[in-house]
């Protein structure tokens, strides 16, 4: 079995909560997708891993990151999968101490080439953020990469926001095709 089929089967077994949740976004949902409930898992982790890493090597990537928390595990995951790139999280505002950074992890070079990842996208409010943190720190975003694309307008507004590829390794398709808002 490939990576991405084995990232489907860990998200279907363990990531999908089907009631009534609010999302992020504020949006109703009669389902919840948790990533990270599948992604922190060894099997999620490993086949996650050989994704981004791959998709990073495709993208000629230098970082890997987006905003914390939904790129914490698909950064560490590219690190995992062999790639040489640095990851980064993307705080929602500046720390107020120390040394009052927003973007954390190694020293982005100017000549950084960023692939911004995500757990979860459905309004690609949380991928926007991220986007224009890196960009307004001077770097090049060469792809975005989301673990699974709720279908809900998201994967439109970011490809708005940034010139640079966006690419979903799932979508609730693929891991949830029976629920109850599916589209005719």
């Amino acid at each position: 079995m490939g990576a991405r089929d084995r990232l489907i089967e860990e998200l279907r077994a363990h990531a999908v909560i089907v009631g009534e949740v609010v999302l992020t976004s504020g949006q109703t949902a009669q389902y919840y997708v948790d990533a990270k409930r599948a992604i922190l898992r060894p099997d999620g982790f490993r086949a996650l891993g050989e994704l981004v890493a791959e998709r990073a090597r495709a993208r000629g990537a230098t970082a890997v990151g987006g905003l914390t928390m939904g790129a914490d595990a698909p950064a560490c995951a590219a690190l995992a999968g062999g790639v040489d790139v640095k990851a980064f999280f993307v705080r929602k505002e500046s720390k107020q101490h120390g040394l009052q950074r927003r973007i954390e992890g190694p020293l982005l070079e100017p000549r950084d080439r960023c692939l911004i990842v995500e757990d979860v996208v459905t309004t690609g409010g949380s991928t926007i953020q991220a986007i224009e943190a890196v960009q307004e720190a001077g770097h090049e975003i060469v792809g975005v990469v989301a673990i699974l694309d709720r279908l809900a307008g998201g994967a439109e507004r970011i490809r708005e926001a940034v010139a640079a590829p966006y690419e979903a390794l799932t979508t609730i398709d693929d891991v949830y095709p029976d629920r109850p808002d599916r589209p005719a």
